[in-house]
């Protein structure tokens, strides 16, 4: 028995519609989440972080690098 005929025999069609129907579900609900009203803020607050200076964030402060004391 070859494999080919193992694999003709399977009824696999079904398969690509279960992951249709899976992939629009998790669709459907990362769609959801992300235009959710409660979450508007917060998305609001992620859009602004590129127009504000370091000191403005909410986040604790980052350590500056120090230099190598090589000049390039």
């Amino acid at each position: 028995m070859r494999l080919s005929d193992i694999m003709g025999r399977l009824e696999l069609s079904a398969y690509p519609q279960v992951a249709l129907v899976i992939f629009l579900a998790v669709f459907a609900v990362l769609g959801a989440r992300v235009f959710a009203r409660a979450r508007k803020g917060e998305f609001e607050r992620a859009a602004s972080l590129p127009l504000h200076d370091d000191a403005d964030i909410d986040t604790a402060p980052t350590p500056t690098p120090t230099p190598t004391g090589s000049k390039p």
